[in-house]
């Protein structure tokens, strides 16, 4: 059984600056650096009516349908989990594409199974990530589920075929 050891916060100053540091590396377009494991989010602010952008860990990638799935690391906290959530309709890059794409909440069980199969891939990355989030994890497939369970998730769906420039 997963333990909830802290209460974590999104990040602020110093802290919240090194998270954004990737957005920086797609503005001068070397995003690719980062490889196909993290995507740049481009979403509206909900209040502002402005674009907005986070880098996001991919969890999983449904290559033949190009379907992307990311977790939402402080949950209901985040901006842009409020943000898509009025208005699903994002733009997603990964490396040097870019796609219109479709926000979609995943059921808990849903992100029980995409959450499984990353802790399969990455044992090792998975048990650092939960305990960022403030989860102690024994490495079992039952707590990898559990997490799964409660963690937010999205996958982001192409509105239409094909990258567009």
């Amino acid at each position: 059984m997963i333990e909830k050891a802290a209460e974590r916060t999104p990040p602020t100053g110093i802290k919240r600056a090194f998270f954004r540091a990737p957005i920086w590396l797609y503005r001068i377009n070397l995003g690719w650096l980062l490889g196909s494991r993290f995507l740049k989010l481009t979403h509206t602010g909900r209040i502002s009516g402005q674009p907005r952008q986070v880098v996001l860990e991919v969890v999983m990638h449904d290559a033949p349908n190009n379907i992307y799935y990311v977790a939402a690391a402080w949950g209901e906290k985040s901006d842009w989990v409020k943000n898509i959530r009025t208005n699903p309709e994002v733009e997603v890059q990964v490396g040097r594409q870019n796609f219109s794409m479709l926000a979609e909440e995943l059921s808990p069980g849903q992100s029980e199974l995409v959450i499984l199969d990353y802790a399969q891939r990455h044992p090792t990355a998975m048990i650092s990530l939960a305990r960022y989030m403030g989860y102690e994890l024994d490495g079992t497939e039952s707590d990898y589920r559990e997490l799964g369970r409660k963690l937010l998730m999205f996958s982001f769906t192409p509105r239409s075929s094909g990258p567009h420039q």
